[in-house]
């Protein structure tokens, strides 16, 4: 096959590379993450200028009509970057869903909004009793004349902190899963802001509120199609962060091996260290090819495209702890170190493994698939 970039793909490519070189050096990305706070940072602000916010979404919901492949190349050049903004959880995953889901004049409300930089929302569906599935939440909805109860908690919920609003999954009175849209001031709504270990804004939300009918999105059959659709864009985008984390980790761990002396000559000089190298480097090109199978099967009917893509974020998954872990070893006891910047790439292909499935649930899935088929 040939996965070549045309020369559109290749000027997103250079554009966004070049921005991520320019704005988020370590020193910067330390001062970007210590100036969080209500207000979105000038480097979100720039994406915004250049288009990159709304490059994934559809022209019918305002955005530039980008696709799979356009979606990995700019989460590849924010992996190479550790860029700590929340591209896919403050932008991807919550605009996807209110542009398949929300009507008119929730569209105008919130999602041009987010598409133009003004505001940053989040999904909130982790449940301590559910894992990675999304179906059957134990946050509850009930219906009060024509208003809603909502009750419940929800954990680890990316960008909580610097959302405008959240849309949470809870279940119905009839035993489906629905999706609300809960604005962050919504009198009811207590949440517990923390960083997590990979530098990201997250929060435990406890929810005891009262809801308008048109707080409810979709349910059902319907809500399930695009929350699937969505977290197959999510996992694709993942699964090319990984790929950008994992080349830059590569690269400042050959770099130190040549530096480093040990007996007046560089480590890279002793061939058991050789071989680990070209394994780390076989895994980044393996997985380099299963983000590519991934964004390139975003088009593909549901259960062809669940099975590519939990195939493609399984491997990654493997391949970043496999990169983490070596990387980390080869700088020796200095890798485990803050001061050390293969430590935060380290950091954050550990947790890419885990967000939207690890790889022993989409396993499950992939032998599911074989099950079915054999």
């Amino acid at each position: 096959m040939d996965f070549s970039l045309n020369d559109e793909q290749r000027m997103l490519d250079e554009t966004v590379t070049r921005l991520v070189a320019d704005r988020c050096n370590p020193e910067q990305r330390r001062t970007l993450i210590q100036e969080r706070g209500t207000a979105l940072s000038s480097l979100w602000r720039t994406f915004s200028e250049l288009g990159l916010l709304a490059m994934p979404f559809s022209e019918e919901a305002g955005g530039l009509g980008g696709d799979g492949i356009d979606l990995m190349l700019i989460m590849q050049a924010l992996g190479r970057g550790l860029v700590p903004e929340a591209y896919l959880d403050g932008l991807i995953i919550p605009g996807m869903l209110l542009a398949k889901l929300a009507d008119d004049s929730q569209c105008e409300r919130w999602l041009t909004p987010l598409l133009e930089g003004e505001h940053q929302l989040a999904l909130a569906w982790h449940e301590t009793a559910s894992r990675y599935d999304i179906d059957m939440p134990e946050t509850r909805a009930e219906r009060s004349d024509e208003d809603w109860h909502l009750q419940g908690r929800k954990q680890v919920v990316i960008n909580a902190p610097g959302a405008a609003a959240l849309l949470v999954t809870a279940g119905l009175e009839d035993g489906s899963p629905g999706l609300f849209l809960v604005p962050a001031d919504s009198d009811g709504l207590t949440r517990r802001d923390y960083i997590t270990l990979d530098d990201q804004r997250a929060g435990d939300l406890d929810f005891d509120l009262t809801l308008p009918s048109s707080a409810l999105l979709a349910s059902g059959d319907s809500l399930l199609a695009a929350l699937g659709e969505t977290l197959a864009h999510g996992r694709a985008a993942l699964c090319a962060e990984a790929v950008g984390a994992m080349e830059v980790a590569c690269e400042q761990t050959l770099e130190y091996l040549k530096e480093r002396q040990q007996f007046g000559a560089p480590l890279s000089r002793q061939q058991a260290l050789q071989h680990r190298m070209v394994d780390m480097h076989l895994h980044l090109e393996q997985a380099r090819s299963m983000a590519i199978l991934a964004a390139a099967s975003l088009t593909l009917p549901e259960e062809q495209r669940d099975y590519r893509i939990a195939a493609a974020k399984a491997y990654v998954g493997e391949a970043a702890q496999f990169i983490a872990e070596q990387a980390i070893q080869l700088h020796g006891g200095m890798g485990m170190t803050e001061e050390c910047y293969v430590a935060h790439y380290a950091k954050r292909l550990i947790l890419l493994d885990h967000a939207l499935g690890d790889r022993d649930y989409h396993l499950e899935t992939v032998m599911a698939h074989l099950d079915t088929a054999a």
